[in-house]
């Protein structure tokens, strides 16, 4: 994964240091579990879309994981956040 992901920024000429890996995973994570797995790859390209425009990449994934978070609990859904 590493590999591919250093010949996708070079191929979009993008700055590696801008990409916070662990932190994109996690809101993969956090959004599959809490929301729909269909969901995580929608909300991390809207988080990349929210990004290119200027929010800064740990604002977006503050504010999606309180979303995530909220939405598992309104639908009833235990998540492992739920139980902590």
């Amino acid at each position: 994964m590493e590999e591919w992901t250093k010949q996708v920024v070079a191929e979009f000429g993008l700055d590696s240091a801008a990409l916070d890996q662990t932190v994109v995973l996690d809101i993969a994570k956090d959004v599959a579990h809490g929301v729909a797995r269909p969901a995580a790859p929608l909300t991390t390209f809207l988080v990349g879309v929210a990004v290119g425009r200027g929010m800064s990449l740990s604002e977006a994934a503050v504010t999606v994981t309180a979303m995530a978070a909220g939405w598992a609990e309104g639908n009833g859904l235990q998540t492992e956040s739920n139980h902590k």
